[in-house]
């Protein structure tokens, strides 16, 4: 039996990250009993569905599957301990609810490249898949679960904390986010450890200091101590523009493998500079590829600021403008980080 894993809510500007499990019948099962199983064949990628179908499957997921659950780690979480050990967390919290439910499973396909287990007696059974929430119905499944759950969440805050629109970015960095966060400062569950928030933050101060949403009833968050001068490190043996060029080769190769057409490399003008634009199905993407020698000063996405979102969304804007021949796609901003091995660490979406 397989446990698939996926996680939702790794690049939202606010709101926990929530990592779903579950474990399915088998393939065989739901073909013998069609008529009670439809909705097994109807599972993909829950980025790729309505809100509504969404709800509709997460139902039929928690009625008919083996066992599902979801592990969270709440935005206090992230800031103290960052995204790649909240990721690995909040998965050992899924798979613990599974253990409990003892359901036995054979197989753990994680969703991506980054084995969330490291380190536990589980490691030996754990895959990773790209593209697995499209591939393997269980990832399917376990992205639905989290998705559908986080979401609900997000609504749920945009109740206690009315104007700042989460029930329509759900957290994310999304321009209409950005300026509620300028004219109304930061709730407790805004994530200061990344640094547009951070840059706000300085500027507005928290709103609501003293309520919150978790379990552990904690009603403080703690003071970031980034270094953000300290970003990246250049290899002695390179120039800033080597590096840059053998970094954006790295991720150029990563996306064509994905079957990405890369349209434009470093794309330069007067106002703007885009280090990748390829193009997959009816997307356009826009990549920003970060170089950093170790991650001592934290994840890529936390230094991402709001400065550089913003030239990002201007950049991909004034980019379609110009060029015609791509504007009815789909725009998309992305983020790829590049150890120094010049290894590509993880490429992912800063919107949805």
């Amino acid at each position: 039996m397989i446990l698939g894993i996926d996680e939702v809510g790794r690049g939202p500007y606010a709101g926990p990250l929530v990592i779903g499990a579950c474990i399915l019948p088998s393939a065989e099962i739901a073909e013998r009993e069609p008529e009670k199983y439809a909705w097994f064949f109807q599972l993909t990628d829950s980025k790729k569905l309505t809100a509504a179908k969404r709800e509709s499957l997460y139902d039929k997921i928690k009625q008919g599957a083996l066992a599902s659950a979801t592990g969270w780690v709440t935005s206090t979480e992230i800031d103290e301990i960052g995204i790649s050990e909240s990721l690995r967390l909040a998965c050992r919290r899924a798979v613990k609810q599974i253990q409990e439910a003892k359901v036995p499973f054979s197989e753990i396909i994680i969703d991506g490249t980054m084995n969330f287990l490291v380190g536990t007696p589980l490691e030996k059974y754990v895959s990773t898949l790209k593209k697995g929430d499209l591939l393997v119905k269980e990832i399917s499944a376990a992205s639905i679960v989290a998705k559908v759950e986080r979401d609900r969440y997000m609504i749920a805050l945009s109740k206690k904390y009315p104007g700042y629109g989460f029930e329509k970015h759900v957290g994310y960095g999304t321009g209409l986010h950005q300026r509620m966060m300028e004219e109304f400062g930061l709730t407790p569950e805004h994530r200061k450890s990344f640094r547009p928030v951070q840059e706000i933050w300085l500027r507005t101060g928290t709103r609501a200091e003293n309520s919150k949403i978790t379990e552990d009833g904690k009603t403080d968050q703690p003071d970031p101590d980034p270094d953000p001068d300290s970003v990246l490190e250049s290899r002695d043996d390179l120039t800033t523009s080597e590096i840059g060029s053998h970094g954006e080769e790295v991720v150029a190769k990563y996306l064509e493998a994905e079957g990405h057409e890369i349209l434009f490399r470093n794309f330069k003008t007067k106002q703007y500079e885009i280090d990748l634009v390829s193009k997959h199905n009816d997307q356009i993407y826009f990549t920003e590829v970060k170089y950093r020698k170790n991650n001592q000063y934290g994840e890529p996405l936390e230094f991402v600021d709001q400065k550089k979102h913003k030239q990002m969304e201007f950049a991909a804007k004034a980019f379609l403008h110009t060029h015609a021949e791509f504007s009815r796609l789909i725009p998309h901003l992305a983020v790829a980080s590049v150890n120094g091995d010049f290894v590509l660490d993880e490429w992912f979406l800063l919107t949805e």
